[in-house]
């Protein structure tokens, strides 16, 4: 296959720079939203403390994601350790689940029937501020990547990050959405509780937030789940391997093709091909060894297995 067969998918240091800026930016605001949280009581804020320190753990767990995953494949594994990205990234969704949107909805709920005090609205609005800008350039980062990404594939921005086998730029761009939205809905609930003086609408704007937070986390969970469990590739991936396959000068045919992800872009690749030529038997297993090895030299294909097509069976086309 050549390397312009099926288009690369965004690089591991891409990915590792969005992590670390998020990484950044979160912890930053994590601290920032605490001691507004403290000064204020702003129920909105606590809920935006506890989303921004969800999601700076998550950035542990997604730089750990990345570092298990890329380490290459070895007798014992030998389709590699791409699978880890998304066993550290399911952890990492679930952290943002318990310590982001439990905790924002628990808060919000013990808020509903406490008494209204006064607050210093001017700190609550200047560490949003501050927030949407930090957020926003994270955001503007993993969009960056995302869009790139999805032209190349000359796919939809949206449907490329909700399908994309890099769990790490899923989970990036959705958490930094989600924290752009919350910052929005933390500032109404704020600005709402200034204007009537009813403290009804910090705890309300807290709870939203974490139904926020756990419908994301939900998501991401479901999405490494399917990856873990060993999801196809899309139609469009599926028929540019086969294109590449029967590109390969010794492959007179292919009859059956088995692809799955093992790891952030990499596939597992099982098919039936028919060599051209009409060698022996210990000949044609030596070639088909030699193509097998040829098909793994692509960045895509992590392990590939093949063995003869039958006679009777028609090729498949892209």
């Amino acid at each position: 296959m050549a390397s312009s067969d099926v288009p690369a998918a965004p690089t591991g240091g891409e990915s590792l720079l969005t992590v670390v800026i998020a990484l950044a930016a979160n912890t930053l605001l994590a601290i920032a939203k605490t001691a507004a949280a403290v000064l204020t009581g702003s129920a909105a804020m606590v809920a935006e403390a506890a989303h921004s320190w969800a999601d700076s753990g998550n950035e542990v767990f997604l730089l750990v994601a990345e570092r298990s995953g890329s380490r290459p494949r070895d007798e014992e594994h030998p389709r590699g350790y791409g699978r880890a990205t998304y066993a550290w990234s399911m952890i990492a969704a679930f952290g943002l689940f318990t310590a982001g949107a439990v905790v924002s909805i628990w808060h919000g709920v013990t808020q509903l029937t406490s008494e209204s005090e006064e607050t210093s609205y001017l700190v609550n609005y200047v560490v949003l501020g501050i927030a949407f800008l930090l957020e926003g350039t994270s955001f503007v980062q993993a969009s960056r990547q995302v869009h790139g990404a999805s032209q190349r594939l000359a796919m939809h921005p949206l449907r490329y990050v909700a399908q994309t086998s890099n769990p790490t730029l899923r989970a990036v761009f959705f958490e930094d959405f989600s924290a752009l939205l919350g910052i929005f809905i933390a500032g109404a609930g704020i600005g709402l509780h200034q204007l009537t003086g009813n403290g009804i609408f910090d705890a309300v704007a807290s709870i939203a937030i974490g139904v926020l937070l756990a419908l994301v986390a939900v998501f991401l969970i479901r999405r490494n789940m399917d990856y873990l469990l060993g999801e196809a590739p899309t139609p469009e991936t599926r028929s540019r391997v086969i294109a590449g396959l029967l590109e390969h000068p010794q492959i007179e045919r292919l009859t059956y093709l088995h692809l799955e992800y093992v790891g952030p872009a990499r596939l597992f690749v099982v098919a039936a091909v028919d060599l051209v030529g009409d060698d022996t038997e210990d000949h044609l297993a030596i070639r088909l060894r030699q193509v097998e090895t040829d098909i793994e030299q692509h960045p895509l294909i992590e392990d590939a297995v093949l063995t003869l097509a039958l006679p009777d069976r028609p090729s498949l086309v892209p």
